[in-house]
């Protein structure tokens, strides 16, 4: 396998997979390849640097050139407001009773259910080493128990 960086005519830069030099040209010149981004089928490889192994078992970390924009930020921050708030929707507020509920879902006692609610740290940690599946929600909410 060879992995080739490829660019369109509006300077998308992609990584593909081929199995061979030849494979690529063959793809590239029977207009198989199209940019992700915008779909141009007009691909060149891009100028990349060798692929050297990294050391041990660490991995490359992607840097980017500029860092993201405020707007990029909130909009990030409101797709995941937003999909958080979906999840919920279909989710059973339980508060403090989430440890026990999220044990007895685990052992079988009761119906497996989307549940969430309110614990320690650790807690938190207890139950993840019981293997009892549990993530914090990425945002903080307001419990419904709270609302005025």
């Amino acid at each position: 396998m060879i992995v080739f960086d490829l660019r369109c005519p509006q300077s998308h830069v992609f990584e593909a997979w081929f199995g061979s030099s030849a494979a690529y040209e063959d793809q590239r010149t029977r207009g198989l390849l199209s940019c992700p981004v915008c779909g141009d089928a007009e691909i060149v490889k891009a100028v990349m640097a060798p692929n050297v192994s990294p050391k041990g078992n660490s991995r490359a970390v992607a840097k980017s050139d500029e860092p993201p924009t405020p707007a990029a930020i909130k909009a990030a921050m409101k797709a995941l407001a937003q999909a958080q708030a979906k999840a919920l929707e279909k989710s059973e507020w339980v508060g403090a009773a989430f440890p026990e509920r999220a044990r007895a879902m685990h052992a079988g006692d009761v119906p497996a259910a989307p549940i969430h609610g309110q614990t320690s740290l650790a807690e938190a940690k207890s139950l993840i080493e019981e293997g009892v599946p549990v993530a914090p929600l990425p945002l903080p909410i307001v419990p419904p128990d709270a609302v005025n």
